[in-house]
């Protein structure tokens, strides 16, 4: 049976500009394309979810809005339950994103509906009650998160906190995380730490979370947990397009590969799942766009096979 995944977080439109180089404050620069793009954290990782193999669920909020009906539409097309997206007066999320000939990037991020996901029922809590996996990010109301993270604590559900876009988390939170993802400038804000060296990081953030996950870009991944298991994954070697998407497509597929096996305790599993997330990640950063370029299954396992020869 595929793995349950709920997601309860943002929706946003992309408005993405490629360009040269990313501006410098003050600086204007010329672009080179413009497109709009469905995205926010919670939604790429739903759909990112959906394609890696899950029945995937998503509660949020969108506006009564062309770029509202157009986000319900992406997430329908993937395969999503939308029974927990609530459209609301006002505008949809918007992002705005610039994207350099580096593939590197920059988001601005105007909430919109976003802020409007403020209660959960009954119906949201037995979603979140029957799944493997409930997933979270941080661009949606914090208390919103926290009620979240307690109705997954409360029915046996794994927590999985994606905690970004960066802010310092209440210990009730962080309480009832049992995996936490973050990049290293996040885990540097949740850990109030001022080095940026991995094993320094991780230590810091296992004094407030059982696990952690640290990305760590084109370098890959790292993992600690308390039990003293420490790991270090290389990442596929890509001539990456696009990075906007990448880190939803590494979270989304590890808590699919997290609920598949069970909640993986052991370094091999462990190492499994994250050579996985990794390979959605760098199959992401292959193409442009956000929610366009997150890859259905075939293409994570088609590179996990070809970078991690001998993984099962």
């Amino acid at each position: 049976m595929s793995a349950r995944v709920v997601v309860v977080g943002s929706a946003n439109l992309d408005l993405v500009v490629t360009a040269p180089q990313l501006p410098r404050p003050g600086e204007t620069v010329l672009g080179e394309d413009f497109r709009t793009v469905p995205g926010g954290k919670g939604a790429n990782q739903a759909v990112a979810a959906a394609r890696a193999g899950a029945r995937c669920a998503f509660v949020g909020a969108v506006g009564a809005d062309e770029f509202g009906q157009r986000l319900r539409d992406n997430l329908v097309g993937a395969g999503v339950d939308v029974a927990g997206l609530r459209t609301v007066p006002g505008p949809s999320g918007v992002a705005l994103i610039a994207v350099d000939r580096a593939a590197e990037n920059f988001i601005l991020v105007a909430p919109g509906a976003n802020a409007a996901l403020t209660d959960l029922d009954a119906a949201d809590a037995a979603a979140i009650g029957a799944a493997d996996v409930l997933l979270l990010q941080l661009e949606v109301p914090l208390p919103t998160v926290v009620a979240a993270a307690g109705l997954a604590r409360a029915g046996g559900t794994t927590v999985v906190l994606n905690a970004a876009p960066a802010a310092p988390l209440p210990a009730e939170l962080l309480g009832l995380v049992d995996v936490l993802v973050v990049n290293e400038h996040e885990a540097a804000v949740v850990a109030e730490a001022d080095s940026a060296e991995p094993r320094v990081l991780l230590d810091a953030l296992l004094e407030r979370v059982p696990r952690a996950v640290l990305t760590l870009g084109a370098r890959g991944a790292a993992y600690a947990d308390r039990s003293g298991l420490r790991l270090e994954i290389a990442a596929p070697r890509i001539e990456a397009v696009d990075t906007t998407a990448a880190g939803d497509a590494f979270t989304g597929a590890l808590a699919v590969g997290w609920a598949e096996r069970g909640g993986p305790v052991d370094a091999d599993t462990v190492s499994a799942v994250l050579r996985w997330a990794c390979a959605a990640g760098a199959a992401c950063a292959q193409r442009p766009g956000a929610s366009t370029a997150l890859p259905e299954r075939a293409a994570i396992e088609a590179l996990y096979t070809a970078t991690y020869p001998g993984m099962s």
